[in-house]
């Protein structure tokens, strides 16, 4: 099951017929003939030495600067190891992982996630998905036992029964069964809803009851039109919907439930054009500032792809009320600005309740170091370094142990610093990125997490994914 692409996946692309993935641009073709010219063909198979040759590739392709990894840690494990680890040991805790039911994988909602992992990710998947590449298998290997993930929260696509691919009750049963194998909290869940969907709103004092989950997942871009969105799917701050979804958050919240709304933004569609209205996070900021009980974690933090690179510094001062984060001026902003916009017009900061999601976005960036620069930078001025968690969207990259490593060795050059005003992406500031964050949304105590920090050799991982298979088949 171990991925082979190690530091490569940072590289991946390639076009298919019936899907546009970014295409190769100059820098990525100059990093990958440094590869070849190395031995390494897209940076291939093997350890952190693989992972170390394509981030110093990367590097040189786009100028210098964006990310610390010597020479040496090419060829020496050792040296690798130093370069791409936490100095201060910090453990990862990821807010963003899925598996599928691989008998679920059908329909209409099979085709959208189809969709996504074609677009996204080309170089792994084919024209037909192979479900059990992402399945409880590979979910449970590839997280806890090829990375150095300690605690991971799995959450799901939309599509209630008998559509989804993977049930609430399902996600129940599989940090059930981690927990007893793995004898310390090593799994957090959401509870999926579709507040537009007759029926699901009244469910959810069940659901906090019955399945305890760490907080709520929405994808607001699901769904039939509604009046605050002819196009299609719903808005965190409308009446019809959004609001009525929010209020019983803050009921069930005093039965036990953390008050945590996790909310699907950016990543709209295949290509930006094509993108669902009801992906922008324009509603962050005021359904945020109106309640205030409430933590929205942001999932992709409202990026969206582009061909040209299109996230670059912010068009206004960030704290300025430029007002064009709702209404009609939301299509003057793209991708992660839109955040920015919605919360700086809201008067959401770096104290507040909106903590930005990295997963898929980093994925996407790691290898626009340009991009990711402006991306880390905005969310670090917009919202401060202690409102940013780390996620990963894995299992549908493989392991997410590359991308781990290339977050710790990423800087936010001195040149991006000056001219932008982006601080220094400090060691505190990725170990607060990577765990303390996350542990401070969902209420993980620091027993907690050092227990699962001391499992290092995770020999509970084959007995648990086979007990894991039986579990989700009868739920």
């Amino acid at each position: 099951m171990t991925d082979r692409r190690a530091g490569g996946l940072l590289l991946s692309r390639r076009a298919t017929d019936e899907f546009a993935p970014l295409p190769l641009r100059p820098e990525d073709e100059r990093a990958l003939e440094q590869l070849r010219a190395d031995g390494r063909p897209q940076g291939l198979a093997g350890d952190r030495r693989d992972t170390a040759a394509t981030l110093r590739a990367i590097d040189a392709a786009h100028g210098g600067g964006f990310y610390a990894v010597p020479p040496e840690a090419e060829h020496d494990l050792d040296a690798a190891d130093v370069a791409l680890s936490s100095p201060n040991n910090t453990p990862v805790v990821d807010v963003q992982t899925h598996l599928v039911d691989a008998r679920r994988f059908t329909g209409a909602s099979a085709a959208a996630l189809g969709g996504f992992l074609h677009m996204v990710d080309p170089d792994r998947w084919e024209r037909t998905i192979d479900a059990r590449l992402i399945d409880a298998t590979a979910w449970a290997t590839h997280v806890f036992a090829e990375s150095e993930t300690v605690i991971a929260l799995l959450t799901s696509t939309p599509g209630p029964p008998p559509d989804g691919l993977l049930t609430n009750e399902q996600i129940a049963a599989a940090r059930e069964v981690v927990d007893r194998y793995a004898d310390t909290r090593r799994v957090l869940t959401h509870t999926i809803v579709h507040p537009n969907i007759t029926g699901e709103l009244d469910r959810m004092p069940d659901w906090a009851a019955q399945l305890h989950p760490s907080g709520w997942k929405v994808y607001t871009l699901y769904g039939p039109p509604t009046e605050a969105s002819p196009t299609g799917g719903w808005f965190l701050d409308d009446p019809e919907v959004g609001i009525p979804f929010l209020e019983r958050v803050r009921a069930l919240s005093g039965a036990g439930a953390r008050p945590v709304v996790a909310a699907h933004k950016g990543l709209g569609g295949p290509i930006p054009d094509a993108s669902v209205a009801a992906a922008s996070p324009r509603d962050i900021g005021p359904a945020a500032a109106q309640f205030p009980d409430i933590a929205f974690v942001v999932y992709h933090s409202g990026y969206e792809r582009n061909p040209d690179g299109a996230e670059g510094a912010f068009p206004h001062e960030l704290t300025a009320h430029s007002n064009h984060a709702s209404g009609d001026g939301d299509s003057a902003l793209q991708g992660v600005d839109r955040l920015v916009a919605s919360c700086a017009d809201a008067g959401i900061g770096a104290h507040g309740n909106v903590y930005a999601e990295l997963g898929s976005t980093w994925f996407l960036v790691a290898r626009r170091p340009h991009e990711a620069a402006h991306v880390l930078g905005k969310l670090l001025v917009a919202l401060g370094p202690e409102r940013i968690v780390w996620g990963t969207d894995s299992t549908w990259y493989g392991s997410p142990q590359a991308l781990i490593d290339a977050f710790r060795a990423f800087t936010i050059p001195a040149s991006y610093q000056e001219r932008y005003g982006y601080p220094a992406l400090t060691d505190a500031m990725k170990d607060a990125i990577l765990s303390e964050n996350a542990c401070r949304v969902y209420g993980l105590d620091a027993a907690t997490v050092d227990a699962a920090a001391a499992d290092a050799q995770r020999t509970w991982v084959p007995d648990a994914v086979a007990e894991l298979h039986r579990r989700i088949e009868r739920s």
